[in-house]
């Protein structure tokens, strides 16, 4: 039988499966898609702690229906920065991560029609964790280079020691499992 690791995330109780990263660390893996209470009980819970916002920002892919869901009872607009250049993309520009959970350096796009959808709004930064930050400073590297106004950071969970940081809204810690 899987290991499992038991977590309430706004009043939605979830068994996360316990996934190994490398030799050193396994992780419990939390994933929004196909959980549409989660993702509606997490949005709603994350909107009461955030900053007033006129847009939300996320990276492809798994921030996409917090996003999503964040906007449509809020500000009504978001922006993905995506992992690869599509047709529709005019001149975009980029940033590298690299995140815990990918065994690559990835690189995160937004068009030249997200940024100035982007200019002069006071921008909300969502994703479903934050663990090492790398993905959330990729995003913030990539607002700051069009001259965007984060007003905030949050997530639903947060991985490790990003409990501890003081620059990010969460609704609940979640350990990292070191062998």
């Amino acid at each position: 039988m899987s290991k499992t690791y038991e977590i309430e995330i706004a009043g939605c109780k979830r068994a996360l499966p316990i996934c190994p990263i490398d030799e050193k660390l396994d992780i419990a893996g939390f994933v929004m898609f196909s959980d549409v209470e989660v993702t509606e009980c997490a949005a709603k819970a994350l909107m009461e702690k955030c900053p007033e916002h006129d847009i939300i920002v996320t990276a492809e892919s798994k921030g996409i229906p917090l996003a999503y869901e964040m906007a449509r009872i809020g500000c009504r607009d978001y922006v993905v920065a995506r992992k690869g250049i599509k047709a529709y993309m005019e001149d975009p520009i980029h940033v590298e991560v690299k995140s815990i959970t990918t065994d690559h350096v990835q690189k995160l796009y937004l068009s030249k029609a997200d940024c100035e959808n982007l200019k002069g709004k006071r921008i909300l930064i969502v994703d479903d964790v934050i663990s090492t930050g790398e993905s959330l400073a990729a995003i913030e590297e990539l607002l700051h280079a069009i001259g965007g106004t984060v007003v905030g950071k949050a997530c639903v969970l947060a991985e490790g020691d990003a409990k501890d940081r003081d620059d990010i809204l969460f609704l609940e810690p979640l350990p990292l499992f070191f062998k």
